[in-house]
């Protein structure tokens, strides 16, 4: 008798078999989006990485047109005793007290021409309370916008204006209190006595004392309202930062993007590891400061048209995505009662990218500088007219790898990779 043989078609699967292939999709799911955010985060930081080689060929560019880099501190001024005008940290809606970033000159050269003709020429605006006017050429000084008090404050377009090359698309800042954003600034070396904005009459020589502080603690590629050119890095141009990526403040209290006020800028210059005071620090949340805090006012980055230190100028004396820290400075305690006037700060490299920071060298090559490098004691800077301890002006750096790399002729051999 012959087999029969019997045929069993399948329809489908059985629900083991499904649940198996659910769950195998489900595994490969969950490794595949950390690949994929992965994956974005190194188009983002790439992408940051050419926004500061832009900023370096557009600085060349400039120093082939004028034999000098844009100064840190720049622009139209009314001296004190003109209209009641006073320093140059006093806002002003007639001039902008030499208050204008290094990011200011080079617009035309990062292909920005016509916000550089907007900011060049008279423009009608709002001048005050809703009133139209007209602002001078180069504007008002940044500050007097503030964005804290908008029905106040007058309404200058160009600082207003968001520009994209300054923006690295990793730093998620937008808005208010802000009004244009950056996410680079100048490297000002290893001391901050020169970041100071003093009086009219210091920063046009009438006082020698603020052009002997320049030249003693000025170290880095740009310094406060002086003029500064290639032939000043006497270090080397590839040895010498220019520029470096700051994170910008989105209200978080980040000890990134937020700084705390410290007592006495003597007590700044001897240890800024001050910056790093326990008692200031949230226990349970190390990255931020704690709620009794005392911060100061504006956050990091706000304005990319103001020279001032929160604003557009790095530090090489903490390390990256260390603590912002300033002495004296315009601030705010638990209360929100403004404090003190504005001063400088330890205000180091940070950004969104994990572990580090770009700079942008003096021969425009961009590198990526981790939060470990070798970065000295923390031990005092180097100021002019100090008492001991502290360095006095042709010291080497006090702070390391990262220090020399920020000084531009402080006759520091850089031994080894960065």
């Amino acid at each position: 008798m012959g087999q029969m043989r019997i045929n069993r078609n399948r329809s489908g699967f059985t629900l083991v078999e499904l649940l198996v292939v659910i769950a195998i999709i489900g595994v490969m799911v969950g490794l595949l989006l950390p690949a994929v955010q992965a994956a974005r985060e190194a188009a983002r930081r790439m992408s940051c990485g050419n926004n500061v080689k832009q900023l370096g060929l557009g600085l060349h560019n400039y120093h082939a047109a004028y034999n000098q880099l844009p100064q840190q501190g720049a622009g139209t001024h009314l001296r004190a005793g003109v209209l009641n005008v006073g320093s140059f940290f006093n806002s002003s809606i007639l001039s902008n007290q030499s208050s204008l970033s290094f990011l200011v000159g080079v617009t035309p050269f990062i292909e920005n021409q016509a916000l550089w003709e907007q900011i060049s020429g008279p423009l009608i605006g709002t001048v005050a309370n809703g009133s139209a006017g007209i602002f001078p050429a180069m504007g008002p000084t940044p500050d007097a916008m503030n964005a804290l008090v908008p029905n106040v404050a007058p309404y200058y377009r160009p600082w207003a204006t968001e520009v994209a090359a300054l923006r690295c698309p990793s730093d998620p800042g937008l808005g208010l209190p802000a009004l244009g954003r950056t996410n680079y600034a100048a490297g000002m070396g290893d001391s901050i006595q020169n970041m100071g904005w003093g009086s009219g009459d210091d920063f046009n020589n009438t006082n020698v004392t603020f052009a002997q502080i320049a030249r003693a603690a000025g170290r880095g590629a740009f310094v406060s309202h002086q003029k500064t050119g290639f032939r000043d890095f006497l270090d080397g141009t590839a040895n010498t930062i220019m520029c470096g990526e700051i994170a910008t403040d989105l209200g978080d209290r980040s000890i990134t993007t937020r700084a705390s006020n410290v007592s006495t800028a003597i007590a700044l210059y001897q240890s800024p590891i001050m910056c790093n005071n326990p008692a200031q620090i949230d226990a349970l949340r190390p990255r931020f400061w704690a709620p009794a805090a005392v911060l100061v006012l504006e956050g990091r980055g706000s304005c990319w048209a103001s020279a001032a230190t929160i604003n557009t100028c790095v530090t090489t004396i903490l390390p990256p995505n260390r603590e912002l820290c300033f002495a004296s400075a315009a601030a705010e305690g638990p209360g929100g009662a403004p404090l003190g006037s504005f001063a400088s700060g330890v205000a180091t490299v940070s950004s969104r990218h994990q572990g580090g920071g770009h700079v942008l060298m003096g021969d425009g090559a961009v590198k990526f500088i981790t939060d470990s490098i070798e970065a000295g004691t923390s031990g005092p800077m180097v100021i002019m007219g100090g008492v001991l301890p502290m360095q006095q002006p042709g010291a080497i750096s006090p702070y390391g790898l990262w220090g020399s790399l920020g000084t531009r002729a402080s006759k520091e051999v850089v031994g080894s990779d960065f």
